[in-house]
């Protein structure tokens, strides 16, 4: 569904940004992609490296070794999958060899990728590959029978593709496109406004939102990492993320093969294997998420073991930073943070800490004021902050972090409302508050000081409250549930429900928990209770939930420093 044409023309404007113009110099993705494996000299190259801790698994790809691998992949999507240029694929797959070989196939061949979390419900996945018109959905082996399932309810889908360790041919299920729709092949020249990915991202209100984002942006994305920390051929990042999410998969592994590098991807993180990885691999960056900092100042391992001169920092974003965290991590392991800001529809980073900082002004603007800074917009974007009729305002005071650019994304995927909601103005409006002040040499620092919209953002996730809220009222005992988030050390953010029982009922904080357990993935589940009395809605009906979050903070904030496990505190 293609936008209307005012729905084009503010998304075209927050394109558009000040400064030269920059070019890339390929046509498509594909070219792209042979630009890269033509040098001789790459060839022998190690580009990716898979380890999978629980199977004591490690297996390394030279640039022509996944070249090869990709080649086979995309063979089999065009010639026995049927699969043509403007088609959608989605993956129910994790940090995997094969995830990637999928993508880099799918993306020279012109396919958008659909990414969906092996962890969230079938309900969750159901609503992302019928909304996503998906054709085609590779799936991990495991849940084989799962998205099977789903194909005679999905008319879109046409076929479901097993993957397993050593291939994306162990079964097949569905009918071949070309004898299912009888598609004409499509021969129209690649190009880098091809769909690369559609992202679902949770949004405050209704379903989840399907972020577009082109080849364009993402190759204009891996640019301004890549030019902003100067990385090169020599440089190689590890990938402790999730790759269904941008910061995975744009950071750590298209990042890396646009500089020619090296892309170190683990299965899962793993606390215990952290830096001895980075030694072993001579891991030059590495992106995190600010919970992954907290576990790894709570193991607090003695580094001296490992040699780890090649290390150059670590790249933090996609939740909040507290202060205290960052200045506890430089100060025990001696790292600077990278710390930056981003979001799915910026493709991922928008702005970093410069790298050219002293070390006091590096530990300024991360520490001393109340929030740790995210630094300055990379070479591909524009940043403002804006009042509520998309006016700058004044330094140091608050308004909406607005971005335009080359990384901004093409809309939402049939979500007219949405796209009239986020781009303004000729901007992209992140729904989170902030400021910016200047340095010395004028550059405008910025700042996230709270958000607009009411996501819960828990260890990078990107959390809707609603779908929380849903599951709590339907509770035989629960006239009204609203989820708040509240402040956490080791997730930047954890979740705490607050519930006005139905007359007559007394339902338990242990009761509700279990409730939730087989009705939520443990990330999204509430880890407190907090019963009430009155129900907080305005006068039109708009709940309250701002304000609600900050009248149980004083009752909340004993809860700061505790790790939840398995639904209980530890």
């Amino acid at each position: 569904m293609s936008p209307s044409t005012n729905e084009r023309e503010e998304i075209l404007m927050a394109h558009r940004m000040g400064g030269p113009p920059f070019t890339l110099p390929w046509a498509s993705f594909a070219e792209f992609y042979r630009s890269r494996l033509k040098d001789p000299v790459f060839a022998g190259q190690v580009f990716l490296t898979y380890h999978d801790d629980e199977r004591g698994l490690r297996r390394a790809y030279t640039y022509s070794e996944f070249d090869a691998q990709v080649s086979s992949v995309a063979d089999s999507m065009r010639q026995f999958f049927g699969l043509r240029r403007g088609d959608r694929i989605a993956t129910v797959l994790f940090n995997h060899d094969q995830t990637v070989f999928i993508y880099f196939a799918a993306w020279v061949l012109g396919l958008g990728v659909v990414p969906i979390s092996v962890e969230e419900t079938v309900e969750k996945k159901r609503y992302i590959l019928e909304h996503s018109e998906a054709t085609v959905c590779f799936c991990w082996q495991d849940y084989e029978e799962e998205i099977s399932g789903l194909l005679q309810e999905i008319d879109s889908l046409a076929m479901v593709v097993t993957v397993d360790d050593e291939t994306h041919r162990h079964s097949v299920h569905g009918v071949l496109l070309p004898e299912r729709t009888q598609r004409p092949h499509d021969d129209h020249t690649p190009s880098l406004e091809d769909e690369a990915l559609i992202v679902y991202t949770s949004g405050t209100t209704g379903p989840p939102k399907g972020v577009i984002l082109t080849a364009k942006n993402l190759l204009m994305d891996a640019d301004g990492i890549a030019a902003w920390h100067g990385f090169g051929a020599e440089d190689r990042l590890m990938c402790v993320l999730p790759i269904h999410h941008v910061n995975g998969t744009i950071v750590t592994v298209l990042t890396p093969f646009y500089f020619r590098g090296g892309a170190i991807l683990n299965r899962k993180f793993k606390t215990g294997s952290f830096w001895r990885r980075l030694a072993d691999e001579r891991v030059t960056c590495v992106s995190v998420v600010p919970t992954l900092l907290e576990f790894l100042l709570e193991a607090n391992e003695d580094l001296g073991r490992y040699r780890l001169e090649r290390f150059r920092g670590v790249i933090c974003g996609a939740g909040p930073l507290l202060k205290e965290t960052a200045g506890r991590f430089e100060d025990t392991f001696g790292f600077p943070i990278r710390h930056g800001y981003g979001l799915s529809e910026t493709t991922c980073y928008s702005s970093f800490l410069p790298n050219d900082l002293s070390a006091e002004e590096h530990r300024r603007w991360l520490i001393d004021y109340d929030f740790p800074s995210i630094g300055l917009p990379i070479r591909h974007n524009d940043m403002a902050i804006l009042d509520d009729r998309g006016e700058e305002v004044a330094e140091g005071g608050r308004g909406e972090i607005c971005i335009k650019g080359r990384t901004v994304c093409s809309g939402y995927f049939k979500r007219p409302d949405a796209n009239e909601a986020a781009f303004r103005w000729g901007w992209f409006r992140s729904g989170d508050e902030g400021f910016s002040l200047r340095d010395e040499r004028g550059r405008p620092f910025f700042f996230i000081s709270g958000r607009l919209k009411e996501l819960i953002i828990r260890g990078g996730m990107n959390i809707a409250p609603l779908e929380i809220d849903d599951v709590l009222k339907s509770h035989p005992a629960v006239k009204f549930a609203m989820a708040v988030p509240f402040e956490n050390r080791f997730y930047g953010e954890e979740i705490a429900a607050y519930v006005v029982p139905r007359e007559g009922q007394v339902p338990t904080e242990t009761g509700l928990l279990e409730f939730c357990r087989s009705r939520l993935i443990f990330a999204k589940r509430p880890k407190v209770i907090l019963f009430g009395e009155d129900v907080p809605y305005t006068a039109t009906g708009k709940p309250k939930r701002l304000e609600l979050k900050a009248r149980l903070a004083a009752a909340l904030a004993r809860y700061r420093d505790v790790q939840f496990k398995d639904g209980t505190p530890s």
